[in-house]
């Protein structure tokens, strides 16, 4: 029986500049928000748009390409799971809470030059946090040969 799933899958815009901060540990942080955008027709048949916004972390070295090539507009392409936590405010005493989503990879989609008039100029780059190195697409990618023996327990 599965103990659960928490995994968030996100394209959209980014709304601004993510900004990077240090722990005192030493580890880069990085936060930033996307906006996500719904089209649908209201009860009396109107096209509507409903725009969602969402907040994104990440650390370490996936929070420093972050913060190196995301700029405000940009679209993105982002996984992770979702995360809540709290703190008591200062001046207020009051406990808070923010719901952020922790980002484990990211791909850049899109780019500064595409246009319409040059669809071929899309840039696509994939990060992700290391423990998710592999990047099906890169040259460098590890294969796995297939035993022969493998072959005949396939069940297609």
């Amino acid at each position: 029986m599965a103990r659960g799933l928490n995994k968030v899958m996100l394209i959209g815009h980014l709304g601004n500049d993510p900004e990077l901060r240090t722990t005192a540990s030493g580890q880069s942080v990085v936060n930033f928000t996307i906006a996500t955008n719904e089209n649908f027709k209201d009860s009396s048949g109107n096209l509507q748009e409903k725009t969602e916004w969402h907040r994104l972390v990440a650390w370490g070295k996936l929070a420093e390409i972050c913060n190196q090539y995301l700029k405000k507009g940009r679209q993105v392409y982002v996984e992770g799971r979702l995360q809540t936590r709290s703190w008591d405010d200062t001046k207020s005493g009051e406990k808070k809470y923010t719901t952020e989503i922790v980002c484990s990879d990211m791909q850049m989609l899109g780019s500064q030059g595409h246009t319409e008039s040059n669809p071929q100029h899309d840039e696509r780059q994939q990060v992700s946090t290391p423990q998710r190195e592999y990047q099906p697409n890169s040259p460098a990618a590890p294969s796995v040969p297939m035993l022969e023996n493998d072959k005949d327990d396939l069940p297609f």
